[in-house]
């Protein structure tokens, strides 16, 4: 039975989880029958950062752009783009023992692509989750959904995993921003060309 969080709420993942390493976020979401006149592209990523809130380099930040992290910790399984279907509509695999060591939390974001041109928002959006599996045997160790908070948000971090005291814990943030993901990029020290 999964833990169920809710905004703000923090949950160590490897406490209760002896020996868990290799996990498994995976993010979701469903659209909204408004037209807009294009299909909607929603797309997660991780940030790697370390203490400063910011990344270190360029290739801490995982995408559709950059599918895997040099040190193999994190790695996206590929770029959804229409958000069809049942559960994850995108995940990202995370080995918690290779993280390295001066990268104190890892962010994961959904932004919508190219919103401002198709005039698309996160208040068109419903039903979006985050939620970490053990990827061993599948288990659902925690889940939070981000409910209907948004209106003209067009980015969200929805969570991140952070090392305290030798544990794994994640915190559910639930945040929105207008400008997209030039905006996260900003937010996490990305220069954006």
């Amino acid at each position: 039975m999964p833990v169920c969080l809710t905004k703000g709420q923090k949950v160590s993942l490897t406490k209760g989880n002896p020996g868990l390493t290799n996990v498994v976020v995976g993010l979701g979401w469903d659209v909204n029958q408004f037209d807009t006149g294009g299909s909607f592209d929603l797309d997660a990523a991780a940030f790697l950062v370390t203490d400063s809130g910011k990344i270190s380099r360029t290739e801490d930040f995982v995408f559709y752009g950059n599918l895997s992290h040099p040190s193999g910790a994190v790695q996206h399984m590929g770029d959804n783009l229409t958000g069809e279907g049942d559960g994850d509509d995108e995940q990202i695999k995370v080995n918690l023992a290779a993280v390295p060591e001066n990268i104190s939390k890892i962010a994961f974001t959904v932004t919508i692509y190219e919103a401002e041109q198709r005039r698309q928002n996160f208040g068109q959006v419903n039903n979006a989750f985050i939620r970490i599996y053990n990827e061993a045997n599948g288990e659902e160790l925690l889940r939070y959904d981000l409910g209907e908070d948004f209106s003209i948000e067009t980015a969200a971090v929805f969570g991140e995993l952070y090392k305290n005291n030798g544990e794994w814990k994640f915190n559910a943030i639930g945040c929105g921003y207008q400008g997209g993901l030039a905006a996260l990029c900003a937010n996490f020290g990305v220069d954006v060309e």
